[in-house]
């Protein structure tokens, strides 16, 4: 089984892509879907991430089965994309990087414990990560063992979780990140989307395939 990598996975009703929404909390930002540190998060790079996604679902085995599996994709990508960047945030301030080799080391491993490429990708899709996203994905659990290793913690452990967890929710106060109310508010301490039901340390552990 290969366990979710990214912040959130839902089921509910299909959304194709997020409606366009014209300010953030209000109207400081327009066309954006969250701010996060000052920078935007336009209604048209989470709509363009939706599409990838569905247009990926779409031309796989068992497309539709896929796609209702995967409701409320916007919301569920929205907080994918806030997570990233607080992520990358903590990474840098913790001095942590993952290079291109490291991230290719990696996926080979998954591969072939996949049993190839294909295998991988449709595995990841069926969690909603379009195949062009799955590099981004392992880099993530890359920074996040190493931000773990530099606060002395094992990420898998319960402990190591909850100074993860600190740190994160640390960063993403300090980032101020502020979401259209159309999808909802965004909890520091749980670093994730407030309509979110999963939470990122349930969801980001370790996967195995």
């Amino acid at each position: 089984m290969l366990r979710r990598r990214t912040a959130l996975s839902v089921s509910a009703a299909a959304i194709v892509a997020a409606p366009l929404l014209s300010a953030c909390g209000n109207d400081a930002h327009p066309g954006a879907a969250a701010v996060v540190g000052g920078e935007r998060i336009t209604v048209a790079q989470l709509q363009a991430r939706v599409k990838n996604v569905r247009t990926a679902q779409e031309g796989a085995p068992q497309g539709a089965q896929l796609i209702e599996n995967t409701g409320r994709l916007s919301l569920a990508t929205l907080n994918s994309m806030i997570f990233d960047r607080v992520l990358a945030r903590s990474a840098k301030d913790a001095g942590v990087e993952a290079s291109r080799s490291d991230v290719q080391k990696w996926r080979s491993a998954a591969e072939r414990r996949a049993g190839g490429a294909d295998r991988l990708k449709t595995m990841w899709l069926q969690q909603a990560i379009a195949p062009g996203e799955i590099d981004g994905v392992v880099r993530n659990q890359i920074l996040m063992d190493g931000i773990a290793k530099k606060l002395g913690v094992n990420r898998q452990s319960p402990q190591g979780q909850q100074k993860l967890a600190q740190a994160l929710a640390k960063t993403s106060r300090d980032l101020g990140i502020d979401v259209n109310p159309r999808f909802g508010k965004w909890d520091d301490r749980q670093v994730m989307l407030g309509e979110a039901k999963t939470p990122w340390v349930r969801a980001e552990q370790k996967q195995q395939v």
